[in-house]
């Protein structure tokens, strides 16, 4: 009845529980708002493309802007230079009478460098500006070739060529004022940018600094950070720690579904673990059927004697005999009963539940019930327990298993007979439980593998390789260890430790 009650619809025992774990630590993360990682690092990524996208654009408006600068500086200064070169001319033909065709000449030129790039000079000074360039130079030109004309007038001659040569003066000097004022004017626009981009690239580079520490605080924060918790979640499994997965975000994102998933995974992993620990108790169960059958014929071919005994001299045979054989019958009974009681104490299922127990006392219990497979094999088991070894924490029935398997394999070790002895200690915190025979030892290459599953040095269909294993899970599950020491033909040494049960307020 007790077992019906501790069993699920799939057979394993606690996994109600345990579905409501999972369930429990399942549905906060189903219920949260959805933030994916991929969605955010995308959200980064493409505001990072924008803004590069950006500055690129504007890097390549700044670069054509100041190569529209350039452009104007060269033709502007080129314009300056045919211009001072017709005004040295120009007083060369004032003071000695001569170069006034070059004069003429690089004027020419002048107008012909200011039409080719009329566009460039528009887009700086403006159409206006280049409006009263032209006039001013035309001007200057025609002044030039009045000049020209009346080289060789006097008289009235001299007058308007007075007139003429303030005139030039005047426009000739507003060409280079204009050119010259232009020329610096871009110019230090040209600095102002250069300055304003050194400033501008300062302030991107910081920024993208910025922006590279806070996606790395993204990474971190959403991908490294909870990687190295469901490494520990790893590592804490791995441990046999079987405990729902339960995040703190108020989101949900991938490693939300990462951790439902494993939640599922432990509960599965936590079923098989119950049934092979079942599988293995059987399989112990199985080892002691022989003894388990003699120890019942015994009582069982007892009983029958006596009770033949009794109906064939029943009416013969006086009172006090008919009762010392009755006596004879119960105790062969309360014998047989015993046996069968201990072995169904060690087979029942039940919710593992740790209590302050002593470990004396279950091994004692743990000794009778291997006691005729003991002596079957010819094997004396010793016992140094003392009672007042301190108390651990524990499961009496995960643990009365670990000291079977460990006893059974003692026997096997020896199949010609020997010795076992179980002795009790205290090390720091923890109480140690050393089983020791003189068998045949285990060779030192394989001393690191006696824990792993299904590793085994009996011959085939003698053992699974999994008592070990599975009593290396029980042990550490109640946080202690189990270690092994072994010499071949001289025996080998099994020690368990767990620690002392703490006094509770």
């Amino acid at each position: 009845m007790n077992l019906a009650a501790e069993r699920t619809d799939n057979g394993i025992p606690g996994g109600g529980e345990r579905i409501d774990q999972a369930e429990q630590a399942r549905q906060p993360l189903v219920g949260r708002h959805w933030f994916s990682i991929r969605g955010r690092i995308a959200a980064v990524f493409i505001l990072l493309a924008i803004l590069m996208s950006t500055v690129t654009v504007g890097v390549i408006m700044f670069l054509a802007e100041f190569k529209t600068k350039s452009v104007f500086l060269e033709a502007m200064t080129n314009y300056a230079f045919e211009i001072e070169q017709a005004r040295r001319f120009e007083k060369n033909y004032f003071f000695y009478g001569t170069n006034l065709d070059d004069a003429l000449a690089h004027t020419a030129t002048a107008r012909y460098n200011l039409d080719r790039n009329a566009g460039a000079f528009e887009s700086v000074v403006g159409e206006q500006k280049l409006t009263s360039m032209k006039e001013t130079l035309g001007a200057y030109e025609q002044l030039l070739e009045s000049l020209a004309g009346s080289a060789g007038g006097e008289g009235s001659g001299k007058q308007d060529r007075a007139q003429i040569e303030s005139a030039l003066r005047r426009n000739g000097t507003r060409l280079l004022e204009d050119a010259e004022e232009s020329v610096k004017r871009e110019r230090r626009l040209m600095h102002t940018m250069l300055h304003s981009s050194r400033l501008l690239a300062l302030g991107f580079l910081v920024f993208m600094l910025l922006v590279t520490a806070y996606t790395a605080s993204l990474l971190i924060h959403s991908v490294l950070r909870p990687l190295e918790r469901f490494m520990g979640y790893a590592a804490r499994i791995g441990k046999g720690d079987y405990s729902p997965i339960v995040l703190g975000r108020k989101y949900r994102d991938e490693y939300s579904y990462l951790a439902i998933a494993i939640n599922q995974m432990l509960h599965e992993l936590q079923a098989r673990e119950d049934e092979l620990r079942q599988s293995v108790k059987m399989a112990a169960v199985g080892t002691l059927t022989s003894g388990i059958a003699h120890e019942l014929n015994n009582p069982l071919n007892n009983i029958a004697l006596n009770t033949e005994s009794l109906l064939d001299g029943f009416s013969e045979l006086g009172d006090k005999q008919k009762v010392r054989m009755l006596e004879q019958i119960y105790t062969q009974v309360e014998r047989a009963s015993s046996t069968v009681r201990n072995l169904l104490d060690f087979t029942r299922r039940e919710v593992p539940a740790f209590a302050a127990i002593s470990l004396a006392k279950e091994i004692r219990h743990t000794a009778g019930l291997a006691g005729n497979e003991l002596a079957l094999a010819g094997v004396d088991l010793e016992l140094e327990l003392d009672d007042d070894l301190p108390q651990v924490m524990g499961n009496p029935r995960n643990l009365e298993q670990v000291f079977l398997n460990l006893i059974l394999n003692a026997i096997q070790a020896m199949p010609d007979g020997g010795r076992i002895t179980v002795r009790g200690t205290v090390e720091n915190d923890f109480v140690r439980m050393d089983v020791t025979d003189n068998g045949c030892g285990i060779p030192r290459e394989r001393l690191d593998k006696v824990f792993d599953p299904f590793f085994t040095t009996k011959e085939n269909g003698e053992g699974t390789g999994l008592g070990l294993s599975v009593s290396y899970g029980i042990v550490e599950k109640h946080g202690g260890r189990i270690t092994v020491e072994s010499e071949l033909g001289k025996g080998t040494t099994f020690s368990v430790y767990l620690p002392v049960a703490r006094n509770r307020s």
